[in-house]
């Protein structure tokens, strides 16, 4: 494992640090020169156009992609700068506000001013960054920058975000991209790994970084290692959350990445009929699936994953929310899990339709096949990307035991409300 020269010096004799320490400057002991990890430093040479960080939880990622953005400005030669995270509020918490964003890791003397309304950060050099939010790919066609910063780029829902933002990544004479995220295995990510730069395409022009979780253990807290071990060491999720691999679909799962990603679009057509369905959260389960779906010329498209964790209040006005924004002309919510009240909680929120119960006497795997086999004969479409409903579907294997897959449930719901059991056809999954 590599260690940073902060680790290296941490590691020696107490008299020979005390020498190291004392032949630095202040400037030189808080740079990330001296902090980072040498894979956390930006990749040498001028032949790449992407440098793609594929990396664990707690690894650094943030940390890496604000100081990556700072080192290139303070260089010179890029005026323009683009910030993109999977949503706005991404862009502004994680990348520019949060404790490891560019205001935080800013070097005395080198803050860049912010202006919230402008979403603009300003450098002393006169250098701009502007933030975006992959969720409007059309704000960025047209604006020019020389450096992008993309933050988990397996977390955005349109690919045309990633196309505008590289269509628009021409400014300077070395235009670059920092793609900091967890390796989810969508069609974006993929596509940058294959144009990684390897023994067997010394041409790419993706330079890829991997790390796992444990590389940054020694600065993370005691009590979240122990956590994250305990719970997803030797567990699929823990592969890829912690020690960053990009999982093909599990062994025995229903769906496969590929139905999903050959059936992808932008934009749904006009909709005949919209239904949001609810998994309502059940034990220790603290999550309420919440999927809208729609139908239109015999396909379906699944048109927003807006699951939450939180109180039943939470979670109904979550609904609500979801039902109008979507223009849903159906609120359907299992029965099972205590059916009356969910239909309860959530007409107590101003605004709620009427909630149809819905009673699934099939298992889930019965429930669940049907809707597999629409996607896998591409009758279902999802309009952008919802990686964590992708990865539910792609990793759950009927009777391997685990977490109850809300989102996949209230998936399975909303599209077999409008595809399986259709009034006067024969249905196979039965509720």
């Amino acid at each position: 494992m590599t260690t940073s020269v902060a680790e290296h010096v941490a590691s020696m004799p107490e008299a020979e640090r005390a020498g190291v320490l004392a032949s630095m400057s202040d400037a030189e002991l808080a740079s990330w020169a001296f902090w980072g990890r040498p894979e956390q430093h930006v990749p040498p040479g001028d032949g790449w156009r992407v440098w793609l960080i594929l990396a664990g939880r707690g690894w650094g990622k943030t940390r890496t992609g604000a100081e990556a953005v700072h080192a290139a400005v303070r260089a010179g030669g890029v005026g323009r700068v683009a910030l993109v995270g999977a949503t706005a509020a991404d862009a502004r918490d994680v990348m520019v506000e949060g404790e490891s964003g560019l205001l935080a890791t800013a070097a005395r003397g080198w803050r860049p001013v912010y202006e919230p309304s402008k979403r603009r950060l300003t450098w002393p050099s006169g250098a701009m960054a502007t933030t975006y939010s992959a969720d409007e790919p059309e704000r960025l066609r047209g604006p020019q920058h020389g450096l992008a910063w993309a933050d988990e780029l397996a977390a955005w829902r349109y690919a045309a975000a990633w196309d505008m933002l590289m269509l628009g990544l021409r400014l300077g004479v070395n235009p670059r991209a920092f793609v900091t995220t967890t390796p989810k295995r969508t069609a974006l990510v993929r596509a940058l790994v294959a144009r990684a730069r390897t023994a067997a395409n010394p041409a790419g022009d993706v330079v890829m970084t991997r790390g796992s979780t444990y590389a940054n253990a020694a600065n993370l807290a005691g009590a979240f290692v122990d956590e994250i071990v305990r719970r997803y060491e030797g567990t699929a999720l823990g592969r890829q959350e912690l020690h960053a691999e990009l999982l093909d679909d599990a062994t025995g799962a229903l769906w496969k990445r590929a139905w999903i990603d050959g059936a992808r679009g932008l934009r749904a057509p006009a909709l005949g009929r919209v239904v949001v369905a609810v998994d309502p959260p059940a034990g220790l389960v603290t999550e309420c699936g919440i999927v809208a779906a729609g139908e239109a010329g015999g396909r379906g498209y699944v048109l927003e994953d807006a699951t939450v964790a939180g109180t039943p209040d939470a979670w109904a006005r979550a609904v609500v929310a979801c039902y109008h924004r979507t223009g849903a002309g159906a609120l359907v919510a299992e029965a099972n899990q205590g059916g009356e009240m969910v239909r309860a909680v959530i007409e107590t929120v101003p605004g709620a339709p009427p909630v149809r119960l819905i009673h699934a006497r099939a298992s889930k795997a019965a429930r669940a096949e049907p809707v597999a086999a629409l996607y896998e004969q591409g009758r279902v479409l999802h309009v952008g990307t919802f990686a964590a409903l992708e990865d539910e579907m792609c990793n759950w294997v009927p009777g391997a035991g685990g977490p109850s897959p809300n989102r996949l449930d209230a998936a399975v719901h909303a599209l077999a409300d409008l595809m399986v059991n259709v009034p006067g056809e024969v249905s196979a999954l039965v509720f």
